[in-house]
């Protein structure tokens, strides 16, 4: 895991170093692709740095870059090779987020038309004044390109 101690008790820190059994699809030297143990779709796979990084807010942005790209080649894999419907890419940060290990992951989820999974909102319009409002407090962009 590089220059990165693991985390104690981190259960994919313990994937990455060969301590846990896993389903391993895809490695490289910044990333470890496996089938998710709790797969609600054949294929679920999750996508994680070797890196200790607990969510998004934590690791690095070559680490974030390197994790990405593995999920796209897995994704192209996925379509490839089980040729879904479609494909659900899923990443949750923190307790509030629905993060439930507290190590960054992406879940790529093949979906077939149909099948049981369910979007987790219903979301309706919000009004352009409140999305001015948001957008002017979170924008990294110069005011004349807002």
């Amino acid at each position: 895991m590089g220059d990165s101690p693991p985390h104690e008790g981190c259960v994919f820190c313990a994937i990455v170093l060969g301590r846990q059994p896993a389903a391993v699809v895809h490695e490289d030297a910044l990333t470890i692709a496996f089938l998710d143990i709790t797969a609600v779709m054949d294929g679920h796979t999750l996508v994680i740095p070797k890196h200790h990084a607990a969510d998004l807010w934590q690791i690095s942005p070559e680490d974030a870059a390197a994790v990405m790209a593995t999920a796209h080649r897995m994704a192209g894999r996925i379509r490839d090779v089980l040729a879904p419907d479609g494909l659900t890419l899923f990443q949750a940060n923190r307790d509030a987020g629905w993060q439930d290990v507290f190590h960054l992951h992406v879940h790529l989820v093949p979906r077939t038309t149909g099948d049981h999974l369910q979007r987790p909102w219903k979301a309706d319009p919000v009004p352009l004044e409140q999305l001015a409002a948001t957008r002017a407090r979170l924008s990294l962009l110069p005011d004349d390109q807002q």
